[in-house]
């Protein structure tokens, strides 16, 4: 008994060293020499102040606040981002020049190639050195994971928004089942689908009986909506292509 609460004490103990460590975000962001650090994002920083997590290629910067903040959790620091702020920018230092690209910025990249249409996996995505992180990359593998690859995928290329999208789940020519749903009133028919389309997308249906076209949002695999439901779920629904 007394070497298991000597135990759950020394675990007490040693609880707040795994702690993440709060940082603040500096006023002005600022870098020297064109890589920029989480020590020149944040102010207390620690030993993670020399983390590299993009290059700078121009006199500023904008970065994702929301990659930012990952990058800075996976280095064991903590910016709840309480002003929710969407960028951050970092402008370069006074005489300070662009980097050369070099491979020392960490980013999602793909684990493996994938063709067109494949859904993307979480076995797919690793975090790895890159030269230079792209304008739109997610900042948690969760933000394309379930999306379907828009074009073929090159294994070791950094991750961007434009690479995915929403995955189709109704084709042209699929007969899927139209409903309407208002007030209690709710009907259904079948119509044959004229376009492709994922959840939350726009395309246009025709009546199988009357043949009569109407515009429809995409609620599910061979099933679409019209009427106030379809345009509360077009408002709702992700675009296609994934961002971050």
């Amino acid at each position: 008994m007394r070497t298991a609460a000597l135990a759950l004490i020394l675990v007490a103990l040693a609880g707040p060293s795994f702690a993440a460590q709060p940082v603040t975000l500096r006023a002005q962001p600022m870098d020297a020499d064109g890589v920029v650090t989480l020590g020149e994002i944040f102010e207390g920083a620690g030993p993670a102040a020399g983390r590299a997590i993009a290059t700078r290629n121009g006199p500023m910067l904008l970065l994702s606040a929301q990659v930012v903040r990952a990058a800075a959790a996976r280095a064991g620091l903590d910016w709840p981002n309480a002003e929710g702020l969407r960028q951050i920018a970092v402008r370069g230092a006074s005489g300070a020049t662009a980097a050369a690209p070099r491979a020392n910025v960490e980013a999602l990249t793909w684990a493996r190639s994938l063709s067109a249409g494949e859904i993307v996996q979480p076995q797919d995505l690793v975090w790895a050195p890159v030269a230079a992180t792209p304008a739109d990359a997610p900042g948690e593998p969760e933000a394309v994971i379930g999306k379907a690859a828009r074009r073929p995928l090159r294994a070791g290329a950094a991750v961007t928004g434009r690479d995915v999208s929403a995955p189709v789940v109704i084709r042209a020519g699929d007969v899927i089942t139209l409903s309407y749903d208002n007030g209690g009133v709710s009907l259904s028919l079948q119509a044959k689908a004229l376009a492709a389309g994922a959840v939350g997308e726009t395309i246009s249906v025709q009546n199988v009986t009357s043949k009569k076209t109407v515009q429809a949002v995409v609620s599910g695999p061979g099933q679409a909506l019209v009427g106030p439901a379809a345009e509360a779920l077009r408002l709702t629904a992700p675009t296609r292509i994934a961002l971050r």
